[in-house]
């Protein structure tokens, strides 16, 4: 995500608007889940709003008037603007108090999202669906089946609802929250819009169990937020790939204790391959003189899931910058041995025969060598071959 134009907002003194700006910080964030990005005309009149300008709904006015006046034709316009009105709308949802633990509010929320936009908002879906992940590899999480998507919504409620916290250490609350949202989320029960909805009701459930929850980790990982609830939702046995909440934890602490956990989406890849760790440059290196890669082996182990088309492009692209790199290698290694054949021809080993070719690859040294000072290791004084040009005729003979 780019610059959060509403962090310093996060830090102000002024409780209104701090609150005013997380709301719309993480209600422009979470636009990321779907690949949206709200307008300019949205972010400057948010801004309006938290400096006490405009109230939220003359913002929410605005941001209608302006696409009434601006019918949109092309599908990426139509896009801002479904950015443009949820955002304004989870930002309203959020700066409000009023919240009950149902899966009527759950419901609600979604219809207040997405109304106007969506032709099911607030309603359940009635098909089942799949959806291609890419933290997948293309595959598919299984979502609630569309005949007992309201039953299963009612179940989950009731065992979160019949749920005691007490005497739980913050980690075991932290992972039943996972899990619980995690399997809310996993229902999936609207056509579209599920992780905004699933997102805004569990920071409201989440200040109704004390947590704040008011900074800018939804703004700023919301994406991840999404793979970490796909991976929280995936077992693949075949492939030895367990569902786990582990990442959605992560997420947690972050949002409700300030802890600094790096949350990167390439971790949750599936394939691993991504996952691979970084070399510290800072305090160790890695030998690309010498080493070469086995890339058969390479490919053996990591790649089994990788297309024969794939395979051959990575051979391919192997074999063509290898060759680069042992050529740049070796022409690092020129100087000194342009040193030596110098040095070879003014002691005079070069024979008669190679006459022709000693003198094109003396011609060459002094040409492409234009001002590099080299060293005779003889007498140790420096040699500026420029100054030399009359070796370029020369034979070799032994009157050299």
């Amino acid at each position: 995500m780019e610059k959060d134009p509403f962090k310093e907002y996060l830090r102000e003194s002024e409780p209104d608007k701090a609150h005013k700006g997380y709301a719309w910080s993480t209600a422009i964030g979470l636009q990321a889940v779907d690949g949206l990005k709200p307008s300019k005309y949205l972010i400057d009149t948010a801004i309006q709003n938290i400096e006490g300008k405009i109230t939220m709904k003359e913002a929410q006015s605005l941001i209608d008037s302006y696409y009434e006046e601006r019918p949109v034709h092309l599908s990426d316009d139509e896009r801002t603007e479904e950015a443009d009105k949820v955002s304004s709308r989870i930002a309203e949802i959020l700066s409000e108090t009023a919240f009950s633990f149902s899966p009527n509010e759950y419901v609600s929320i979604h219809r207040k999202l997405f109304q106007g936009i969506y032709k099911h908002a607030g309603k359940i879906r009635d098909y089942n669906i799949t959806k291609k992940e890419w933290v997948l590899d293309g595959a598919t999480v299984m979502y609630g089946s569309a005949s007992e998507l309201r039953a299963t919504l009612e179940y989950d409620f009731s065992q979160e609802k019949d749920f005691s916290y007490k005497g739980l250490s913050m980690d075991e609350i932290i992972h039943h929250l996972a899990v619980f949202i995690s399997r809310l989320w996993q229902i999936h029960i609207f056509g579209e819009g599920n992780t905004r909805t699933t997102a805004v009701f569990f920071i409201k459930y989440l200040r109704t169990l004390g947590f704040s929850a008011t900074n800018d980790i939804f703004a700023e990982n919301a994406w991840y937020f999404r793979n970490a609830l796909v991976r929280a939702n995936y077992t693949n046995l075949k492939k030895g790939i367990h569902e786990t909440t582990e990442y959605l934890e992560v997420f947690l602490r972050n949002l409700l204790l300030n802890e600094k956990n790096e949350l990167h989406n390439r971790n949750l890849h599936i394939s691993g391959l991504l996952n691979e760790e970084k070399v510290d440059i800072g305090d160790s290196k890695v030998d690309i003189e010498n080493e070469k890669v086995d890339i058969e082996s390479v490919l053996f182990e990591k790649c089994s899931n990788f297309s024969v088309k794939t395979t051959v492009h990575i051979h391919r692209l192997f074999e063509k910058f290898s060759s680069l790199h042992e050529k740049d290698r070796s022409s690092r290694d020129e100087p000194a041995e342009n040193d030596r054949f110098i040095r070879s021809y003014r002691e005079k080993k070069c024979s008669q025969t190679e006459n022709d070719h000693c003198g094109h690859r003396l011609q060459n040294i002094l040409t492409f060598g234009n001002r590099r000072l080299r060293r005779d290791r003889s007498d140790g004084n420096p040699i500026d071959i420029v100054k030399h040009t009359h070796l370029r005729n020369l034979p070799c003979t032994d009157e050299f």
